[in-house]
């Protein structure tokens, strides 16, 4: 189940801000990018330079919480410092800050060759090791976005779709079958420039406080999110559709920090024409916008200029 020296990027289809409310979620492997720990000048060195120095940072990081005696995993410490002062960087084809899981690559590369006792569930059924697994991540993964769920590098290290039940319920599933020929698509369409993160969840979580706002994601947003994984694991797309276009349109009446004002009008313009629907890839706020079009060739009419990359095909 587990894994080459490459680590593949993410992406989280529904859940978005959602998890953070117990929503359910689902995320997945996305192989066009991908990330590996090197010593080999596959990089200028400008690249290779900033990167060991980013890593060597983080070196420091996971140091002091093991010092404190509070890092989770059980990691060879002394063993990457070596190899950090041999050259050693993360050679990524990942986009940073684009809601792909740069930060989750790494992670999980970083795990998979300092951990101890390296947890590898060996098939499916082995949820407590998953959840076990998600836990050290949310732990590593915090030193870059100041509060994470763990999921990410969750993905990246175990290259299997998740469907997230809630916070203490993970299951791996089956996607339905690609079809090449398939009039409907998934895509990605890129906004040119990098979001935050932190910033933007702590603008959800302070809005959380407001009653009226929480109680929109808690009876509406969690809703559609959440008959949007049911209908699209069944391969039932009507009903996607149906739940995908208030998810749209939710998202834009009460995200606006998340999605650039330059997309407001696109995002506004597939809600009207049922040509797609936009929805959050990541937290938002730039990088990459997720996008869902029952017929491709009409969609890309509407999209004509921006950069699509097809993700799914059905």
């Amino acid at each position: 189940m587990i894994k080459e020296s490459l680590f593949y990027a993410k992406i989280l289809l529904f859940g978005e801000y959602g998890i953070i409310e117990d929503s359910m979620g689902l995320s997945i492997p996305y192989n066009y990018y991908k990330g590996k720990l090197s010593f080999e000048a596959d990089a200028d060195e400008e690249f290779i330079r900033r990167s060991n120095e980013d890593l060597r940072k983080y070196h420091a990081y996971l140091k002091d919480l093991q010092v404190k005696g509070e890092l989770q995993a059980e990691l060879d410490l002394d063993h990457f410092e070596l190899e950090l002062n041999k050259g050693m960087h993360f050679n990524s084809s990942i986009p940073q800050g684009f809601g792909v899981g740069s930060s989750g690559a790494l992670v999980a590369a970083i795990y998979n060759r300092y951990a101890q006792n390296k947890l590898e569930p060996k098939d499916n059924s082995a949820r407590k090791e998953i959840l076990q697994l998600k836990q050290l991540f949310a732990q590593m993964e915090s030193f870059f976005h100041g509060k994470s769920s763990g999921m990410d590098p969750l993905i990246c290290y175990l290259n299997i779709p998740i469907l997230i039940k809630s916070k203490t319920d993970l299951d791996t599933v089956g996607l339905p079958a690609f079809d090449g020929a398939g009039k409907g698509a998934i895509f990605l369409l890129n906004t040119g420039n990098p979001g935050e993160t932190q910033p933007l969840v702590n603008w959800f979580l302070d809005k959380l406080k407001q009653d009226g706002f929480r109680q929109m994601v808690k009876e509406q947003f969690v809703a559609y999110n959440d008959e949007c994984i049911k209908s699209f694991l069944k391969g039932d797309y009507k009903p996607l559709f149906s739940s995908l276009k208030k998810l749209s349109k939710l998202a834009l009446d009460n995200f606006k920090p998340m999605i650039p004002d330059l997309f407001h009008k696109l995002w506004q313009q597939g809600i009207e024409t049922n040509a797609y629907y936009l929805k959050l890839c990541g937290s938002g706020g730039g990088g990459f916008i997720l996008g869902f079009t029952p017929d491709l060739k009409k969609a890309e009419k509407y999209l004509k200029g921006y950069e699509l990359e097809i993700i799914h095909r059905f």
